[in-house]
C-alpha cells in the first residue's frame, strides 16, 4: 500500500507540472476567430503579409500578442480593447485593402478602432459601427469610403474622438443632427467631407459640452448666420474649445469673428485659412491669451492690423499672407515676446515703415514681408532679432540702405532683399553672420565694391554661404576674394559693374552655377580661374565685351557643363576647342564672339541634350555641302530639338539639311546662303516650328513642296531674289502664323490655295511684282490677320469689301499699287467689331483711288497712323476727324480735297507729322498751336489756304508773296519721324504679343521674331524685331 501511495504522488507531481509548464492562453477564443475573419477581408497592397503575426498556428493562438491588437488587464476576463490597423502601426509604412468585416461586431468590449489609410474602395461606412457601444475612439479616416456618414454612429454614446476626414468629399453630410447624441465628444475631425447641406452644424457645435478640437476644413460648410454671445448664453457650450480648424470654406458671415470671440479664453490653435472672409480684422483678440496658432492666409481682410493683437502674449505662429492689409498699429507686436513665425507677405496694399515693435519679438525664427509696398527699413525693428533664421523682403519699396545693425541677426539662414530700390553698400556686417546660406538682394540700386574682407572666421566656415544673388545692381570694382565662402554653390553677380576677375573664384570647389553676365569686366580669364571647379555645370560670361580667354588649345577643364553662354566676350579668332570636352550641353552660346572663318566639323555632331546652339553675329564663314554627306541623325536617343541661330554669319551654299530635319527654330538671317533645294527636306516628321532665311542671296522659284511642313508656324523669307509665283503648296500649311515673303520678285497673282492659311496672323508679300486684284478670300478666310501688307506691288481694281471682315487688323498696307475706285465705306466701321480701337495703321498711299474719304474712319480711336497720300481723292475732310485722338501722322497731300481744314484737328495733341500739302483746301487755318506751329511746307499747294504758318494772309490782312516754289521738291513722307515710327512699333508688337504670345510661341521659339511690318520702312522694322525679340526672350528665360 504504501508503494502504491507514493506512485499516485509522483504521477500526481508529474501531471501537475506538466499543467503548469503550458502557457496560458489569455485571449478570448470568439474574439480571436472574429479578428481571423477580419483578417480574411483585408489584404497587404504590396503584395506581402503585414499582418503574419494573426494566425490559427499554435505559436500563433495569442491574439492579445498580434500586430495592432491590445488586450485589457483584467486578470481574469482579457478581451480585446484596441484595434490599430493604421500606417504608423507597423514597422514600415504598409497600406491595407479590402473592406470592413461585420465580425467586428463580435469584439464586444473594443473602445479603440483605428482603421485609417486602408483602401476600402468606395463603400459605404457600415451602419453597424453604431453598435460597438464601447467606442470611444473611432477614425476611419483617409480610407476611401463614400456615401452618406450614417446617423447609426449617433449610438455611440461614449464616444470622445470621431475622426472621418480626408475622404476627398466622398463622404456626405446632410445634417449633424445625430452628433448631438455623443455628449462626450471631444475631437471631431470631418475635414474634406461634404457638408454642403450641414445647415445644422453651428447649432450642433454649440451644443457639445465636452468639444475641446473642432476640425471641419475643406468642408464645404454653409455660410450660415452664426450666432453672438448673447444668443449663445443658454446653450451648453464647450468652455474647453482649444482648436478650431474651418480652413477652406466659404465663411464670408462677418459674424465668424464674434462667434469665434465666445471662446476666446480656450483657444489655443485657430485656422481661418482660404475661407474668404471679408472686412476689417476686428478688433477683439484681446481676450485670447492663450491663442499660440492664427491662420488667417488667403482671405479677403482688409484696413490695419488691429491693436488688440498686442495681448496675444503666448503666439507662437501668425500667417496673414495673401489679404489686402494695409497697414500696422504702432501696438499690434509689440507684446508678441513668445511669437516664432509671422507671415504678412503677398498684402498688396501693406505700406509705410515696419514699426518699432517688431523689435521686441526676441523669439522670432521666421519672418516673410515679401511683396508689399513697405517703405522704409526701421534699424530698431530687427536689432533684438537674435533668433531669426529667415528673413524675406523681396519686392517690396524699400529705400535707402541696408541697417549695419542686420549683422545683429547673428542666427540668420535666409535673406532676401531682392526687388527693391535699395541703395548704398552692403553692410560689412551682414557677411559676418556664420550661418547665412543663402542671400539674395538682386534687381535693387546697390552700389560700391563688394568686400569680404573682416568676414566670417575660420571657425564658423562650416556655416559657409552657399547661395549668393547680386545681380542687377549697380556693384562696381573687382570680384571680392571668394576665399572665405569656400561652400558657395550658385553665385549671380551679372548686370552690375564688375571690372575684374579674382583668381580666387578658381578654388570654389562646390560651385554649380557661374553667373558674371553684362559686367564690365576688363581682364584675361585663364584656366587658373577655373582650376578646382570641378562641380561647375553652368558658365555664363556673356555680355562683357573687353573679357578675354587665354586658354591653351590643349586645355582640359575638371568640370562638364550643361550651360554655356560666352556671348559677346572675345573667344576668337578661332573656336574655342575645349567645348569639345563639353559633350553634355543643353545650351551653347558664343554670339557676337569675334569669331572669324569655319567652325570644326565636330561642333555638328549634337549630343542628344542639346536644346539651343547660337553662333550667330560671327564672321563664320563655309559651306555646309561636303560635311553633311557623311551626317546620320539618331532619332531614337533624342530627347530635344534644338533652337539654332548662324544669323548674321557668312555661311553660304545650300541651306544645311540636317539642320531642317533636327532644329525646332533655325535662324539663317543675314548671310549667304544661295541655294534652295534642301526646303524640301522640311516633312511632316520634323520639329521645325520657325525657319528665317531673309537677307541672304536665295534666288529662283521657290519649290513647291511645302505641303508636308505641319509644324512651321513662322517662315520668313525676306529681302532675297525670289521670283515666279508664290507656289501652291504654301497653302498647305495650315498651321502658319507668321508669313513674310517681302522684298523678293515674286511675280502673278496670290495662289487661293493660302485661303487654307487660316492661322495666320502676320502676312507680308510687300515689295515684289504681285498682280490682279486683292483676293477676297484674304478677309473672308484669313480672320485672325494682324497685320496685312502687299504695299510695292501691282495690284489693281477696288479693296474689297471683305477686308472689313479682319475685326483683328492692327496694320493695313495696300499703299503704292494700282487700286482704284473708293474707299470702302465699311473700313470705318469698327463700332460694328469687336476689337474697338485695334487698328493703328492704315496706308492707302500711291494709288488711284477717287471719292471721299469715309466719315466712319473717325470712329477708329486707336489709329496712329493714317496715310492717303498721292491718290485722286476728293470731296471735304470730315469734320470729326479730330475724334482720332491717338492719331500721331496724318497725311492727305497730293489729292484734290477742297473746302477747309477742320476746327477739331486742334484737338489731336499727339500729332507730330501733318501733311495737306498739294491739294484745293481754302480759307483760314485754324489758330491753334497743333496747327499753326507746323512748317508752311505742310499747307503748300492750296492757293486758297492763308493764315499762319503760310505768309498768305487771309482777307483784310497784309498779303505777302508764297512759297509755290518750295514745293516742287517736297514730298510728305520725309516729314514722318522717327518718334512716331518707335510709337507705332512698339504699340504693334504689345498688341501682337498680347494676342499670339500664348497661341503660337512656346520656349522652342525664343529668337523668334518679324521684321519690315509696313511702310514705315526699316527702322519700324528694326524697332519691332528688337522689340519682340526682347519680349520672348525674358518671357522664356523667367
Amino acid at each position: 500500500m504504501v508503494v502504491l501511495f507514493l506512485l499516485l504522488i509522483t504521477i500526481s507531481r508529474v501531471v501537475n507540472s506538466g499543467a503548469v509548464g503550458e502557457p496560458k492562453i489569455r485571449c478570448n477564443e470568439a474574439e480571436r476567430v472574429a479578428l481571423l475573419k477580419m483578417k480574411d477581408h483585408l489584404y497587404d497592397q504590396e503584395d506581402g503579409d503585414v499582418l503574419s503575426s494573426w494566425g490559427e498556428e499554435e505559436e500563433k493562438r495569442e491574439c492579445c500578442e498580434w500586430i495592432g491588437i491590445k488586450c485589457n488587464n483584467n486578470s481574469n476576463n482579457h478581451h480585446v480593447i484596441k484595434l490599430d490597423l493604421s500606417p504608423s502601426t507597423f514597422d514600415s509604412f504598409r497600406l491595407l485593402g479590402g473592406n470592413i468585416s461585420s465580425s467586428l461586431l463580435d469584439l464586444k468590449y473594443l473602445n479603440h478602432l483605428d482603421l485609417s489609410n486602408i483602401n476600402f474602395g468606395e463603400n459605404s461606412i457600415p451602419t453597424f459601427i453604431g453598435s460597438l457601444s464601447k467606442l470611444r475612439y473611432l477614425n476611419l479616416s483617409s480610407t476611401g469610403l463614400s456615401g452618406e456618414i450614417p446617423p447609426q454612429l449617433g449610438n455611440l454614446s461614449s464616444l470622445e474622438v470621431l475622426d472621418l476626414s480626408g475622404s476627398f468629399h466622398s463622404l456626405k453630410v446632410k445634417t449633424l443632427n445625430w452628433v448631438l447624441n455623443l455628449s462626450s465628444l471631444r475631437v471631431l475631425d470631418l475635414s474634406n467631407t461634404n457638408m454642403s447641406l450641414a445647415n445644422d452644424w453651428v447649432h450642433v457645435v454649440n451644443n457639445l459640452p465636452h468639444l475641446t478640437n473642432l476640425i471641419l476644413s475643406f468642408c464645404y460648410l454653409p455660410n450660415v448666420a452664426l450666432p453672438q454671445s448673447s444668443a449663445i448664453s443658454h446653450f451648453n457650450s464647450s468652455k474647453d474649445l482649444r482648436v478650431i480648424d474651418f480652413s477652406a470654406n466659404s465663411l464670408m458671415s462677418e459674424s465668424i469673428f464674434p462667434w469665434l470671440f465666445n471662446y476666446s479664453r480656450s483657444l489655443v490653435h485657430l485656422d481661418l485659412s482660404f475661407c474668404q472672409s471679408r472686412g476689417v480684422i476686428p478688433n477683439g483678440f484681446e481676450n485670447m491669451a492663450s491663442l499660440t496658432y492664427l491662420d488667417l492666409t488667403s482671405n479677403d481682410l482688409d484696413g490695419i492690423i488691429p491693436e488688440s493683437f498686442g495681448n496675444l502674449i503666448s503666439l507662437t505662429y501668425l500667417s496673414l499672407q495673401f489679404n489686402h492689409l494695409d497697414g500696422f498699429h504702432p501696438k499690434s507686436f509689440k507684446n508678441m515676446t513668445a511669437l516664432t513665425h509671422l507671415d504678412l507677405s503677398y498684402n498688396d496694399n501693406l505700406k509705410g515703415s515696419i514699426p518699432e515693435g517688431f523689435g521686441n519679438m526676441v523669439s522670432l525664427t521666421h519672418l516673410d514681408l515679401s511683396w508689399n509696398q513697405i517703405e522704409t527699413l526701421n534699424p530698431k525693428s530687427f536689432e533684438n532679432m537674435t533668433s531669426l533664421q529667415y528673413l524675406d523682403l523681396n519686392r517690396n519699396q524699400l529705400k535707402g540702405s541696408i541697417p549695419e545693425n542686420f549683422g545683429n541677426m547673428t542666427s540668420l539662414e535666409y535673406l532676401d532683399l531682392s526687388n527693391n530700390t535699395l541703395e548704398g553698400e552692403i553692410p560689412q556686417s551682414i557677411w559676418k553672420i556664420c550661418k547665412l546660406r543663402e542671400m539674395k538682394a538682386f534687381d535693387n540700386r546697390l552700389s560700391g565694391e563688394l568686400h569680404f574682407a573682416d568676414s566670417p572666421s575660420k571657425e564658423c566656415a562650416k556655416y559657409s554661404l552657399e547661395y549668393l544673388n547680386l545681380k542687377q545692381n549697380h556693384i562696381m570694382g573687382p570680384l571680392p576674394d571668394f576665399t572665405f565662402y569656400p561652400s558657395l554653390i550658385d553665385l549671380y553677380l551679372s548686370s552690375n559693374k564688375f571690372s575684374k576677375l579674382s583668381k580666387s573664384m578658381g578654388h570654389l570647389s562646390k560651385l554649380k552655377i557661374l553667373d558674371l553676365s553684362e559686367n564690365s569686366i576688363n581682364d584675361v580669364l585663364s584656366e587658373t580661374h577655373f582650376s578646382n571647379l570641378f562641380n561647375l555645370s553652368s558658365l555664363d560670361l556673356s555680355t562683357n565685351i573687353d573679357l578675354a580667354m587665354n586658354i591653351s588649345s590643349n586645355w582640359i577643364p575638371p568640370f562638364q557643363l550643361f550651360y554655356v553662354h560666352l556671348g559677346s566676350c572675345k573667344l576668337g579668332p578661332h573656336f574655342p576647342k575645349w567645348i569639345q570636352t563639353q559633350n553634355k550641353y543643353f545650351e551653347l552660346n558664343v554670339s557676337n564672339s569675334g569669331i572669324l572663318g569655319s567652325v570644326p566639323d565636330w561642333l555638328w555632331d549634337f549630343n542628344p541634350y542639346l536644346s539651343l546652339l547660337d553662333l550667330s553675329n560671327n564672321k563664320i564663314n563655309g559651306s555646309f555641302h561636303d560635311f553633311e554627306q557623311g551626317i546620320n541623325i539618331s532619332w531614337d536617343d533624342r530627347s530635344h530639338f534644338p533652337d539654332i541661330d548662324l544669323s548674321s554669319n557668312q555661311f553660304e551654299g545650300s541651306i544645311p539639311r540636317f539642320l531642317l530635319q533636327i532644329a525646332t527654330s533655325l535662324n539663317l538671317f543675314n548671310n549667304n546662303f544661295s541655294q534652295l533645294n534642301s526646303l524640301c527636306n522640311i516633312t511632316d516628321s520634323n520639329h521645325l516650328i520657325f525657319l528665317d532665311v531673309s537677307y541672304n542671296k536665295l534666288s529662283g522659284e521657290l519649290p513647291d513642296c511645302w505641303s508636308q511642313a505641319h509644324s512651321l508656324r513662322i517662315l520668313v523669307l525676306a529681302n532675297n531674289e525670289l521670283s515666279g509665283k508664290i507656289p501652291n503648296s504654301i497653302g498647305f500649311i495650315n498651321t502658319i502664323n507668321i508669313l513674310h515673303l517681302g522684298k523678293n520678285n515674286l511675280n502673278s497673282e496670290l495662289p487661293s490655295s493660302m485661303k487654307n492659311c487660316t492661322e495666320l496672323v502676320i502676312f507680308d508679300v510687300g515689295e515684289n511684282k504681285l498682280m490682279g486684284p486683292i483676293p477676297a478670300w484674304i478677309g473672308t478666310s484669313l480672320t485672325k490677320l494682324r497685320i496685312l501688307s502687299a504695299r510695292s506691288n501691282s495690284f489693281n481694281g477696288s479693296i474689297p469689301l471683305q477686308l472689313c471682315h479682319l475685326v483683328d487688323l492692327q496694320l493695313l498696307d495696300l499703299s503704292s499699287n494700282d487700286l482704284t475706285n473708293q474707299i470702302p465705306n465699311c473700313l470705318g466701321a469698327i463700332s460694328e467689331f469687336k476689337n474697338v480701337g485695334l487698328l493703328k495703321s492704315i496706308d492707302l498711299s500711291s494709288n488711284k483711288l477717287i471719292g471721299e474719304i469715309p466719315k466712319d474712319i473717325t470712329k477708329l480711336g486707336g489709329l496712329i497712323s493714317l496715310n492717303l497720300s498721292r491718290n485722286n481723292l476728293s470731296g471735304h475732310i470730315p469734320q470729326e476727324i479730330g475724334d482720332l485722338k491717338s492719331l500721331d501722322v496724318l497725311d492727305l497731300s497730293k489729292n484734290y480735297f477742297s473746302g477747309q481744314i477742320p476746327l477739331s484737328l486742334s484737338q489731336v495733341d499727339r500729332l507730330s507729322t501733318l501733311d495737306f500739302s498739294s491739294n484745293n483746301l481754302s480759307g483760314e487755318i485754324p489758330k491753334s498751336t497743333q496747327l499753326q506751329s507746323r512748317d508752311a511746307v505742310a499747307y503748300m499747294g492750296n492757293p486758297q489756304l492763308c493764315g499762319i504758318p503760310l505768309l498768305t494772309k487771309c482777307p483784310n490782312e497784309e498779303e505777302t508773296t508764297t512759297y509755290d516754289e518750295a514745293m516742287e521738291n517736297h514730298d510728305g513722307d520725309e516729314f514722318i519721324s522717327k518718334g512716331f515710327y518707335i510709337s507705332l512699333a512698339l504699340g504693334i508688337v504689345v498688341g501682337f504679343w498680347g494676342f499670339c504670345g500664348t497661341l503660337i510661341f512656346n520656349k522652342t521659339w525664343r529668337y523668334a521674331y518679324f521684321k519690315q511690318l509696313n511702310n514705315v520702312g526699316e527702322y519700324l522694322a528694326h524697332i519691332s524685331a528688337v522689340a519682340l525679340k526682347k519680349k520672348l526672350f525674358e518671357t522664356f528665360k523667367s
